[in-house]
């Protein structure tokens, strides 16, 4: 059936399509306008480059805005979490807010002009090697219609944090009371004098117990594995920033030495506390294995007056109940899932190696991970957060630019 396309401000007949709206674009596509997909965005912008930013939700950082609880800081100093070529406003705090942080990027976004197209749900994206392009198809947009997107090059930037990781637990269909992942947490507003459980002890977990115990809740913490908890900061100094410089002059086992032996002086021993470290030290385990140690913003001193109980690795939910793995039982009102998300990259990227089938991350890990073939990139997939993903973003507008330079934008044929 006959369709029409749009290429370059020109509508065209071609026969070869299904019937579907199909939009040539000379720049690259962005899938995703988080952060990441911003930051790349600008950093093409500065070097004359468009691109085209495809958001599935309605607003830019739609994690950020849609799906975070209030109390939300960013863990990290402020100079650490800017976006390229635009730093935070002097005014901001070291460690700004949600709120604050959405305003950046906001911001950020007007400042370079960027205008994503939203409500476009990517369904799948394959290089057709016939033409060498990339066809992007997504559904979405006030008539609900089909749409393909056509470039050069595909820059993913959909994150680490896609979807929500919703774990089976047996019995949680009898439980009979609340149950909902953390991205559907505000506030403990709702649960005042409710007993809570939390399922998770990453920093999500540790902060929503924390934000509850501020509403005369009354959580318990579920915490399964070995964690490091770090303190955010040692002698007035960000505990990440301590690490980065000592980075540059010693080896990642030394370092890690001095942050558990100044952990201890600060926090104590959280053995005690149930939160058992494990043997790789904090620095070497998020290189291996890609976990983040927890950066204490109050969390352990609840813990230790008792407003936050602590259990091991829950066994079954019942009835307004839940049985853990030691034999304890504890009535709960609510059950919070801090457990986390994950990419959805799979999903819907066809036919290309550049990502791991299992976690949807890049096989080849940073700082090597930025780059497929192709033309296909990944931004916001370093486990650095938003300096890994700045990082990123540099790299591949440098890379695109460099292209684009040899080879002009022309249309395909028989594409």
């Amino acid at each position: 059936m006959e369709f029409i396309t749009e290429t370059l401000g020109k509508r065209v007949h071609d026969p070869f399509m299904e019937e579907t709206r199909c939009i040539m674009i000379p720049g690259p596509i962005i899938v995703g306008s988080g952060p990441s997909g911003l930051a790349t965005a600008a950093c093409l912008k500065s070097r004359d480059i468009s691109s085209l930013i495809l958001e599935r939700s309605n607003c830019i950082a739609s994690l950020w805005q849609l799906k975070t609880y209030d109390r939300l800081r960013l863990h990290l100093p402020k100079h650490f979490c800017e976006l390229p070529l635009m730093p935070f406003p002097s005014s901001y705090p070291t460690y700004p807010t949600k709120q604050q942080f959405v305003e950046y990027l906001q911001s950020y976004a007007g400042h370079f002009g960027l205008k994503p197209v939203f409500n476009q749900t990517v369904e799948a994206a394959k290089f057709d090697s016939r033409c060498g392009l990339w066809r992007v198809r997504t559904a979405g947009g006030k008539r609900a219609e089909t749409t393909e997107y056509v470039s050069r090059w595909l820059v993913v930037a959909t994150g680490e944090n896609a979807e929500e990781v919703m774990p089976g637990i047996d019995g949680m269909t009898d439980f009979g009371g609340p149950i909902l992942h953390t991205s559907f947490y505000k506030s403990g507003e709702m649960f005042r004098e409710k007993k809570v459980l939390v399922v998770g002890c990453g920093n999500s977990g540790m902060e929503v117990c924390l934000d509850l115990c501020n509403f005369n809740s009354h959580p318990s913490l579920v915490v399964r594995d070995s964690v490091h908890v770090l303190p955010q900061e040692m002698l007035g100094i960000s505990t990440f920033g301590i690490s980065t410089s000592l980075l540059k002059w010693f080896p990642v086992q030394v370092v890690d030495r001095f942050l558990l032996r100044m952990s201890r002086l600060v926090l104590g021993d959280t053995d005690r506390l149930g939160l058992v470290r494990p043997k790789l030290g904090p620095l070497e385990r998020k290189i291996k294995c890609g976990k983040t140690p927890v950066l204490d913003v109050g969390t352990l001193a609840k813990i230790r007056s008792g407003h936050i109980k602590v259990y091991p690795e829950l066994k079954r939910v019942m009835q307004h109940s839940a049985e853990f793995v030691d034999g304890r039982v504890d009535n709960f009102d609510a059950i919070i899932l801090a457990t986390g998300y994950k990419s959805n990259v799979p999903m819907w990227l066809k036919g290309m190696n550049m990502f791991c089938e299992k976690d949807g991350f890049p096989q080849n890990p940073f700082p090597n991970g930025w780059k497929g073939d192709s033309g296909l990139y990944a931004v916001g997939f370093t486990k650095l957060g938003l300096l890994g993903a700045a990082i990123d973003a540099k790299k591949i507008a440098e890379d695109i630019a460099s292209q684009q330079k040899l080879l002009p934008f022309s249309r395909p044929q028989h594409c």
